[in-house]
């Protein structure tokens, strides 16, 4: 039987296998005609060396109801900004190359910083996003956005295709929408969210009880993905985080600016496959341990924000109910694993939890001694007000890079 089961506060939209690609993108054609479809790709210039960001390409050949694709890239020098835009220039709809490091953005970056925006000096996934998107909404046609990674091995056009359905349908009123998929190989993947969010979510729950914002955090199947879609009043009222709390911080903007009602998820393929980050440590720092702490900073200060109190006390409490959530999870894991005919390797896990568990205690101690953190890149609505110039700046200084 096809999975149609609803839970949680947001609206699920599975992939019921009965309908073509073809079929909805013909319908895509006929909205884009009066809601234009932006696609944001936020990219380092190494991931055109990898099959997958030619694969991309490739499948973007074939999407005929885009208006305008705006590439985000990073750590690339002008040769390979220049290599870059003849890459891309293959596609049926305009391309917009953001060269992050060339003179004329790094100038618009510290005019920005100037005027006291925070998290300009801080490269990364978060800024080239923000960046993208603000230069997204200088163009007044443009009705809705989405995003996805450029690393993703299996990708297929029915992503953004499924990405950006709901929120254009005019017969729909959604306005933000949360991709999901399986993460399955001959084992089980996504370790990040089988073993800390979703433990640590449960926790939460548990140690300082239920809560709306819980609630909804618990509604996603898979809060960490990096593909999303969203109408253009809507993002222009979100900031973006520029540390690896980035997904999390965003559902947890949409949350403070929308009515779950206007939230969905979908569906976006049947199984994702990308590069897998190392696990990291305490002590070498980076991969998924930074990870884990930069999403437990972002959870502890948007429920403090709700008015949620927290105390020494209560971390160690959290901490020991983790462990407990972990295991059980590690127990369902491993179960699945063995129906489904699965390698599983219990052990591996079960380190890759106690990691997690000293991301979490670190978390807690850096939120209890600076528990507003690093601050998310101001929503570009704040910008615009601030700055009402600047986006004439920001699209003529984009143009003359893409001559």
């Amino acid at each position: 039987m096809a999975d149609f089961f609803q839970n949680g506060v947001v609206t699920t939209l599975q992939d019921l296998g009965n309908r073509s690609l073809e079929d909805m993108e013909k319908e895509l054609e006929e909205f884009g005609k009066r809601r234009k479809m932006v696609l944001l790709l936020p990219a380092l210039y190494s991931e055109f060396e990898t099959p997958a960001m030619h694969k991309i390409i490739e499948e973007l050949k074939g999407v005929k109801y885009l208006y305008k694709i705006i590439l985000g890239l990073d750590q690339a020098t002008k040769e390979q900004f220049e290599e870059v835009k003849k890459l891309m220039s293959v596609l049926p709809c305009k391309v917009d190359v953001l060269w992050n490091d060339g003179p004329r953005i790094k100038e618009l970056y510290n005019d920005l910083t100037a005027e006291g925006f925070p998290g300009l000096n801080t490269p990364g996934k978060g800024r080239n996003v923000w960046t993208m998107l603000g230069y997204g909404l200088t163009d007044k046609d443009a009705y809705a956005f989405a995003l996805h990674d450029c690393d993703i091995v299996t990708y297929t056009r029915e992503v953004p295709a499924r990405l950006f359905y709901p929120i254009v349908h005019p017969a729909l009123d959604l306005e933000f929408n949360k991709g999901f998929y399986s993460r399955v190989t001959n084992k089980l993947h996504g370790r990040a969210t089988r073993l800390l969010y979703t433990p640590l979510i449960n926790s939460l729950k548990k140690v300082y009880g239920t809560s709306k914002y819980l609630d909804y955090m618990e509604s996603f199947r898979y809060a960490l993905s990096g593909e999303f879609s969203f109408i253009r009043s809507l993002g222009r009222g979100i900031g973006i985080s520029p540390t690896w709390g980035l997904e999390v911080s965003t559902l947890s903007e949409v949350y403070k600016n929308t009515s779950n009602r206007r939230i969905c998820q979908t569906e976006i393929m049947e199984s994702y496959e990308h590069k897998h980050q190392d696990l990291g440590s305490a002590n070498s720092g980076g991969g998924i341990y930074k990870m884990a702490n930069d999403i437990a900073k972002t959870i502890f200060r948007i429920m403090a924000q709700e008015g949620v109190i927290f105390s020494v006390q209560s971390f160690k409490t959290l901490l020991a109910t983790y462990f407990q959530e972990s295991r059980f999870e590690i127990s369902k894991y491993n179960a699945l694993s063995k129906l489904n005919g699965l390698e599983y390797n219990r052990e591996k896990e079960i380190k890759t939890v106690e990691a997690f568990q000293e991301a979490i205690k670190e978390a807690a101690e850096e939120f209890y001694e600076d528990p507003m953190g690093v601050p998310s890149m101001s929503p570009w609505i704040t910008v615009r007000s601030v700055m009402p110039e600047f986006s004439d700046k920001f699209k003529e200084y984009v143009k003359e890079d893409n001559k």
